[in-house]
């Protein structure tokens, strides 16, 4: 049966994850303040700025059988960040319940910054989150409003998200800087379409009323040093490590994270882990055809 997915931040995630719920036959529509890239796309767009959201008007969003909310904020800012997470999404919400027919569910893109580890701790969705960053703590406070709201709702907590166009890490190993090897500082990733994967797979579980927890942490099944991602790269590149990179203090934090709960689910990843993620990364963005030139 046709669906209606709302999805609301439809940016890079967002339009990947419409086409692929397109070419399952369902109604996406896209909510972005500049809807001109969902042109062609077959996403109908609405164009609307979360800011000036009247959570008074139960026609300021349509109605929906899933909402999934994949805002990013606009700038590195905790003005931006309250803005984009707890605020955008409780408004969202103070709507969504005055709808005659609720959504089936609520999806909400959160991150693995809600985490304050810094060890290489091994972290679950059972982990204190205990984050000193503006940010980590305002997308913890996002995520509490969807759990505690009545509508069924389910947080995915992604890490590090690389795929097409994120590709910065490539250029720093192009470049040949590399981070060090000590400390080890312990990186978690997870590609694009496994981020498309895992929210397309949750819509599935509840058509088929299979049981969703509220929370999910969703990385690839291999948390690696980020040194050795790095070399990896490099011997991919065939480039040679010339510049030993530092991580600023305050960007550094060190976890290895879970993904039990998400594999008991039964969902299987397009790209386990950083090496098949990468390569595809690598091919699509000719890079190794690059390096035979």
């Amino acid at each position: 049966m046709a669906l209606t997915v709302l999805i609301i931040g439809c940016g890079d995630i967002g339009i990947t994850l419409g086409r692929e719920l397109l070419d399952k036959g369902h109604r996406v529509i896209g909510v972005r303040r500049h809807v001109e890239v969902l042109e062609g796309t077959g996403i109908e767009p609405l164009a609307l700025d979360l800011d000036t959201l009247d959570d008074a008007d139960a026609n300021a969003l349509p109605q929906a059988d899933y909402v999934i909310y994949t805002v990013s904020a606009d700038h590195f800012e905790e003005s931006a960040y309250r803005s984009a997470y707890p605020a955008g999404l409780k408004n969202v919400l103070k709507v969504l319940e005055q709808h005659k027919t609720a959504p089936k569910r609520v999806l909400f893109v959160s991150s693995t910054s809600v985490y304050g580890q810094q060890e290489g701790e091994l972290v679950n969705e059972e982990s204190p989150t205990e984050s000193t960053s503006f940010s980590g703590v305002l997308m913890r406070e996002a995520e509490q409003a969807l759990i505690d709201h009545p509508i069924p709702g389910t947080v995915v907590r992604f890490s590090g998200i690389y795929g097409p166009g994120r590709d910065r890490l490539i250029h720093q190993v192009v470049e040949g800087r590399v981070a060090a090897i000590t400390p080890t500082v312990y990186s978690n990733r997870i590609h694009r379409d496994d981020c498309v994967g895992i929210l397309t797979y949750f819509i599935d579980c509840q058509e088929r009323n299979q049981p969703l927890d509220s929370l999910y942490l969703a990385s690839d099944c291999e948390p690696a040093a980020l040194h050795n991602v790095m070399m990896w790269l490099a011997s991919q590149l065939k480039v040679e490590a010339t510049q030993t990179m530092q991580s600023p203090l305050r960007r550094r934090t060190s976890k290895r994270c879970d993904n039990t709960r998400l594999l008991g689910t039964g969902y299987t990843f397009r790209y386990p882990s950083f090496r098949e993620g990468y390569m595809q990364v690598l091919k699509a963005g000719g890079f190794l055809a690059a390096q035979k030139t």
